[in-house]
């Protein structure tokens, strides 16, 4: 069971036992999701030494431990790296709903940015249509969250 407690943080309970998540993004992926909540934009953070751009937004550059303070812009467009069609119900448990059939989750690589961005991808009546290189956008949803959310899901470019 899901449920919020007086703190306002949301506690998952199995049992008789429970624990509380609370998630803090840090300065940058608190400026990230702002940028999508309030202006639908996806934001990276550029290294400054291997000009890489990594979404979402990091304090250190992988490959060469450089520290990063550059936000940039990238597009809510990319193509698709990687991706699988679930086929089974569960409850998602941000919402303690049941997740319906199929959905699709994968991994996109956005204009602008050099390394993969993962989330949910809108499943074809034609399932054929998805496939490795396929161009998606970013389908943004009309209420304000202050996570993910924002994005609803992927979908394919015709």
């Amino acid at each position: 069971m899901i449920e919020e407690n007086k703190q306002g943080l949301l506690t998952m309970s199995s049992g008789e036992g429970s624990q509380p998540y609370n998630y803090a993004v840090g300065v940058y992926g608190s400026r990230f999701i702002q940028e999508l909540r309030d202006h639908h934009r996806i934001l990276g953070i550029k290294c400054p030494k291997c000009k890489k751009v990594y979404v979402p937004p990091r304090q250190v550059c992988g490959p060469c431990y450089t520290e990063m303070t550059e936000l940039v812009p990238v597009a809510s467009e990319g193509k698709i790296v990687s991706f699988t069609i679930l086929r089974f119900q569960f409850l998602d448990p941000e919402t303690g709903e049941k997740k319906p059939v199929p959905y699709g989750y994968g991994f996109f690589k956005l204009d602008g940015a050099d390394n993969n961005f993962q989330h949910f991808i809108e499943v074809p009546e034609d399932e054929s249509r998805l496939w490795i290189g396929a161009r998606v956008k970013a389908v943004f949803s009309d209420q304000k969250y202050n996570s993910l959310k924002t994005i609803r899901h992927f979908t394919l470019v015709d």
